[in-house]
């Protein structure tokens, strides 16, 4: 989703609305390394050294997760609509969420029984109607299409943004920056709060917890009022890239539930408020490539079919193949992980979003 968003004149960029297609193109990396971890953690790949260039690449690649909430909380702020009635707006989030994912959970749990490894009622029920995250249980939260939890977070997100936002634009534009690093000190607090549990709760608690990984969509919610206010003071496009690399690569390197999330929250801050800044005042970004634009936009979808599309091309190729027949398995899952992507966003997505939100409309009129 591209937004828009009109800027005071004391943020130094220009006053009419502008769109911010560089965190749309942002959200592909972001999808991308998920998919490359799911590749990693598979069994797509026998040889030792192709296994470890995989471990490399894409080990951390979890922590897209964060960024998407990151991103969240960002966009939404910064396209909210003053006046806006609570009910409305998690209309329009469900209408813009629901249709891909019961899509894909249906079809998720009709592949699943026809290898023979049907889910249980309790998850197939829970996951459908978002509720997982809420469980502290794998078989719940990771059940069904397993990166449908992260909406099952989303979803508990949409329902506090009224709120949180009525909260947000109350704080004084000058203490927004005290409550962007309590926050930022909240995420790294969680891990060191998880101690106190048994390492299956500790991992619910710090990765899956809708109410911990509120932190991650208020930090981006408190981004976009800074920006919002001209308060945002931070490095570019490239040093926040640059940063966020090496914060990637030394992700393995630290206590592993500070990896989980924490390790990478600061730097994920810092390149989404940079990002934001370069649209709103017209610097060439490469982030902003058609192509970049187009794939951050069925990202979404992207983001639900990729890991059902790796299983099926794993189960067709074999498991721990050669090098060369994992190679062409690996780019056979995204070629056509993108292309069912894209078909989803076309005939499903954007069609009943439409629908959705004029039903919508139509019941707020009556």
């Amino acid at each position: 989703m591209t937004e828009s968003r009109t800027l005071p004149t004391s943020s130094g960029v220009p006053t009419s609305p502008l769109r911010l297609p560089s965190l749309t193109g942002l959200r592909w990396f972001a999808a991308f390394v998920v998919f490359g971890f799911h590749v990693h953690t598979g069994d797509m790949v026998a040889d030792p050294g192709a296994r470890r260039v995989l471990e490399v690449l894409f080990a951390s690649g979890s922590v897209g997760v964060p960024f998407f909430f990151i991103l969240s909380g960002m966009v939404l702020t910064w396209s909210s609509r003053p006046g806006d009635r609570p009910g409305a707006f998690f209309r329009r989030r469900v209408a813009r969420v629901a249709p891909n994912h019961v899509v894909t959970w249906l079809v998720v749990l009709a592949m699943l029984a026809a290898v023979g490894r049907a889910a249980a009622p309790g998850p197939s029920v829970t996951g459908l109607f978002l509720v997982q995250a809420w469980i502290p249980n794998e078989a719940y939260y990771f059940g069904g299409n397993t990166p449908a939890w992260s909406l099952s977070c989303e979803m508990a997100f949409y329902a506090a943004f009224p709120l949180l936002l009525r909260l947000g634009r109350r704080i004084p534009s000058n203490r927004l920056w005290l409550v962007a690093l309590g926050l930022l000190g909240g995420i790294w607090l969680v891990p060191l709060a998880s101690q106190a549990l048994s390492p299956g709760l500790a991992y619910w608690f710090v990765w899956v917890f809708p109410v911990t990984r509120a932190l991650e969509f208020a930090l981006g919610m408190t981004l976009a009022l800074l920006i919002r206010d001209g308060r945002w003071r931070g490095p570019g496009v490239l040093v926040s890239s640059v940063l966020v690399l090496a914060a990637y690569a030394t992700v393995p390197l630290v206590w592993e539930r500070w990896g989980w999330v924490a390790w990478m929250a600061g730097p994920f801050a810092l390149l989404v408020g940079a990002a934001a800044t370069s649209d709103l005042r017209g610097t060439r970004s490469v982030l902003r490539t058609p192509v970049l634009v187009w794939l951050g936009e069925v990202s979404f979808a992207f983001y639900l079919v990729h890991q059902p599309v790796i299983g099926l091309v794993e189960r067709v190729s074999g498991h721990e193949a050669p090098p060369a027949r994992a190679a062409v398995a690996i780019l056979v899952s995204l070629a056509l992980a993108i292309a069912v992507a894209w078909a989803l966003y076309r005939f499903v997505e954007r069609p009943m979003a439409r629908r959705l939100s004029a039903a919508g409309k139509r019941a707020d009129a009556a």
